[in-house]
């Protein structure tokens, strides 16, 4: 029985949502007779610091108010371990709660999954000793996401979207080699993805076939395209549709290492470092509360 709870805000998550978001959810656990301690990092350093001595001392559950950034932040602590992990999805992507069916917009409710403790186990993906638990990408979102963080003049989505414009000018072949299970690729790639999860940048289904608890990743390789092509091919990836493309090909496997010469893999959205890396799907990794009448989208 869950009884003690941390919940871990980051309140400029969801353009401040998220703090509302955990007000509310505290709250809620509060009625449900569960002794909660709320912490903020100023900092993601000072947040992973706080964590730690939370589930050092003992507590229950941890709750994540906020988005994936935040998720990922978690799973470094909780991974591997039987300290089960909520979330109140209140970022701008959300895309492990919009696997695993939580409500999103909804703190009460999502804090009321805790308070009931039923919880599953899934997989997460490791690169080294980092874990990511929906989708590891490559190449041009990659790109952009690397260019946009060097636009610092510009905030919110307009850094993103000239980023986007800025890259498509420079739009060319990656001569990526892929290692796998059972196989070696070689091929010219737009984009390469590796999914734990099947979504990510807020419900992209790059992944769509990905489950979170059948021990492998999900690959999903964009070769070569043009640039008419790949802006084409936008609302075909969040349909999940894309992958019947002749364009695009994919693959399982419970290992996979990426080569491509100066390009940087993101995981959750967060900068994992420069290829090559290797990936591996860890089996029931991690706990999570779930709702036990909404079965996960995969």
């Amino acid at each position: 029985m869950t009884r003690s709870v941390t919940v871990l805000t980051n309140p400029t998550a969801g353009r401040g949502r998220a703090a509302h978001a955990g007000r509310c959810a505290v709250a809620r656990l509060r009625e449900r007779e569960i002794h909660v301690t709320a912490i903020e990092g100023r900092t993601p350093g000072d947040a992973l610091t706080l964590l730690e001595r939370a589930v050092g001392s003992g507590t229950d559950a941890v709750v994540a108010v906020g988005g994936d950034g935040l998720v990922n932040l978690v799973i470094q602590v909780l991974a591997g371990t039987d300290t089960p992990m909520g979330l109140v999805p209140a970022g701008s992507g959300n895309d492990l709660a919009r696997v695993l069916g939580i409500p999103r917009g909804d703190a009460v409710r999502a804090a009321d999954l805790v308070a009931d403790n039923v919880t599953r186990t899934i997989d997460l993906g490791r690169v080294g000793e980092r874990w990511f638990a929906t989708v590891l990408s490559s190449g041009f979102d990659s790109l952009v996401t690397e260019r946009a963080s060097r636009l610092r003049w510009l905030g919110g989505p307009l850094r993103y979207n000239a980023a986007m414009i800025l890259q498509l000018t420079k739009l060319e072949k990656l001569p990526y080699v892929i290692e796998l299970d059972d196989a070696e690729l070689r091929v010219d790639a737009t984009l390469v993805a590796v999914g734990n999860g099947n979504s990510y940048g807020g419900g992209m289904a790059i992944c769509p076939s990905a489950r979170i608890d059948d021990g492998l990743l999900d690959i999903t390789v964009v070769r070569g395209v043009g640039r008419t092509r790949l802006l084409g091919m936008s609302p075909t990836i969040y349909r999940g549709t894309h992958v019947d493309l002749p364009q695009v090909d994919t693959y399982t496997s419970g290992r996979v290492t990426l080569h491509c010469d100066g390009i940087v893999a993101y995981a959750d959205g967060e900068r994992v470092g420069e290829l090559p890396v290797q990936a591996q799907s860890v089996p029931r990794a991690l706990r999570v509360f779930v709702d036990p009448n909404s079965a996960p989208h995969r």
